[in-house]
């Protein structure tokens, strides 16, 4: 068995593999040099794993690819994967997640793009259409753009329902009951202090949301101010960033197996964005959120960079991996839940997306 690194950047792909250990790795690679990789998704429901990535593609624009050889061959729809209906006044500026359904819907891939906007695929994440739900959606003309634009970055489609959860900067969390036809806000306690109500409806700036191992009720989401937990599907979310040394950050990640657990990746706010003190540290909580246990072995200090909302994931093994890329291309993995830290790569570009995956 091997552990597979999908390793996107704004300069192209890399892909790591670990035969084992999860602690030493080999490197391949650049796959798509020069594109910029903002989403990347390793899709094993196929015969085949396949590949998919949503790439800026030069003065061409966005779209998605993919490789059914694990990068040995890339291939693109004609005319792009993603193309806004005519008449629609809108055009793709970057694909900025993919996000395979569950193995009952084997063909079945979703994405999130900016401009505001959902798409899903039947047919492996060749071509997509507009979810029209989302897009119609009278808040939709008041959604903002966020500091690196306005988009669905997190796509969490429930494998036990029709239940379709999204996020966005800025607009907050979204959730359909219906597979994508009618959507509503599900921000109730979720901070958006740079706005003039205390308590908006939605325009949260949400950055990431994660569900809980135990079910898709629990979620986590790191704000743009603030972590939160909701324990019953976003109908409210309460404060969790007691003990943490900051609460701003971009990413945050569930454990895929244990209830309660869950990382994220601190930073000082607002506009600084680095790791407080210049000391890259992972904080983890096992009681889901009441507390949090600082992790930094195998972390350096003196660096003043950051995590994307995409470039920190988990895998599903026992115990569960967590991986993280920089913003100074680095790529740090931990086979042991982040009691420790190996270093995958160094010198990349700009981590933007990290995917973890078992291949047989």
């Amino acid at each position: 068995m091997t552990d597979l690194l999908a390793i996107g950047t704004r300069k192209g792909l890399w892909l790591a593999r670990s035969d084992d250990d999860r602690r030493t790795w080999s490197l391949d690679g650049p796959h798509l040099l020069g594109q910029e990789v903002a989403a990347v998704s390793v899709d094993t429901r196929r015969p085949a794993p396949r590949l998919l990535a949503g790439i800026q593609y030069g003065h061409w624009g966005p779209t998605v690819m993919w490789s059914d050889d694990l990068g040995g061959s890339w291939h693109e729809t004609d005319h792009g994967a993603i193309r806004f209906p005519e008449g629609s006044d809108a055009a793709l500026a970057r694909v900025w997640q993919l996000r395979p359904d569950t193995p009952d819907r084997p063909d079945v891939v979703w994405a999130g793009c900016e401009p505001h906007s959902l798409w899903r695929s039947t047919d492996g994440g060749c071509s997509f259409s507009l979810v029209s739900g989302l897009w119609d959606h009278p808040h939709r003309p008041t959604w903002e753009p966020g500091g690196g634009g306005g988009a669905v970055h997190t796509v969490l489609p429930d494998p036990a329902s029709s239940r379709v959860t999204v996020a966005m900067s800025t607009g907050g969390v979204y959730v359909s009951e219906d597979g994508g036809e009618s959507w509503a806000p599900r921000n109730r306690g979720i901070s958006a202090v740079f706005l003039p109500e205390p308590a908006p409806e939605y325009g949260q700036c949400v950055h990431k949301v994660a569900v809980d191992a135990s079910g898709p009720d629990r979620m986590y989401a790191q704000n743009h101010f603030g972590v939160f937990r909701t324990d019953d599907g976003g109908a409210n979310w309460t404060s969790i960033a007691g003990g943490l040394p900051a609460d701003f950050g971009f990413p945050v990640v569930a454990s895929p197996r244990t209830p309660g657990t869950a990382w994220v990746v601190p930073l000082v706010a607002d506009m600084h964005r680095v790791p407080p003190e210049g000391r890259l540290r992972v904080h983890r909580t096992r009681d889901a959120g009441e507390t949090w246990t600082e992790l930094g072995d195998g972390l350096p200090d003196g660096v003043w960079t950051a995590v994307v909302r995409d470039a920190f994931c988990a895998d599903e093994h026992d115990p569960t991996g967590i991986y993280l890329g920089t913003r100074d291309g680095c790529v740090y993995a931990s086979a042991d839940e982040g009691d420790a830290f190996t270093l995958v790569a160094d010198h990349l570009p700009d981590v933007l997306a990290v995917r973890a995956v078992r291949l047989p």
